[in-house]
């Protein structure tokens, strides 16, 4: 499917870059941006989307309809690790943030792109595909998963990418998490939103290489530009 030549006026997008932010202060922020741009709405005002770069400390989040039993150390370890676990507003189960990962938040109206909430996703996910394609990773989807995955359909397959999002009045939150540098060992905590079976794993892993992440966050925005149909300053 093409997600190029919209026809449609184009969003008016901020970006916005937190550097490195804890998880509940960037969650407070994208709720503010969330509810200013849901009353715009509301008033019949364009209103302006939003898009959130940020980097998290160690931290375990667990979706609303997630299994707490897929965190597999208690409190008591956790705080051994110096890492905090938050039940959170989004979709999908527990997942790791941490430094070396880009995670991406778009506080976007929907009605402004013409989009529903799968479809939204399946753009999310085309963002990532795109991304690490220049690094030479075919990232594909896989059925009743979110997110982005390497060689799915064999006994390697494992997650690059976790996606999970709110919607509230067709307004987003929350995103996507790519691992870049991501230190893999802390999954090993967890059931990665909520797979036994399935491996997890980052760019630098799959390249052999430290990658820069603000090329990263260059490729993200042209890829959004291009699948969302939009136009964002690039980064640098």
């Amino acid at each position: 499917m093409s997600y190029n030549n919209f026809q449609f006026s184009k969003p008016d997008i901020q970006l916005i870059d937190l550097a490195i932010m804890n998880y509940k202060e960037a969650w407070q922020q994208q709720s503010v941006l969330m509810e200013k741009l849901k009353k715009e709405k509301a008033e019949g005002k364009n209103g302006l989307n939003y898009l959130l770069f940020v980097e998290h400390p160690h931290v375990y989040t667990l979706g609303r309809n997630g299994n707490q039993a897929n965190m597999l150390i208690n409190t008591v370890q956790l705080a051994a690790e110096n890492v905090e676990f938050i039940k959170v507003d989004r979709g999908g189960d527990i997942t790791y943030h941490g430094p070396g990962q880009l995670v991406v938040y778009p506080i976007f109206c929907l009605n402004d792109f013409k989009l529903g909430v799968k479809e939204y996703v399946r753009r999310l996910e085309e963002v990532v595909i795109r991304t690490i394609a220049e690094y030479g990773l075919k990232g594909e989807r896989m059925e009743k998963a979110t997110g982005v995955w390497l060689d799915i359909g064999t006994t390697e397959a494992r997650k690059i990418c976790a996606i999970g999002v709110r919607c509230s009045q067709s307004v987003t939150m929350h995103g996507f998490a790519l691992n870049v540098n991501t230190d893999l060992t802390c999954f090993k905590y967890i059931n990665p939103c909520g797979f036994v079976d399935k491996g997890v794993t980052s760019m630098a892993k799959e390249t052999g290489k430290t990658i820069n992440i603000d090329e990263i966050k260059n490729l993200v925005i042209q890829y959004f530009n291009d699948v969302f149909g939009v136009k964002i300053t690039n980064y640098l």
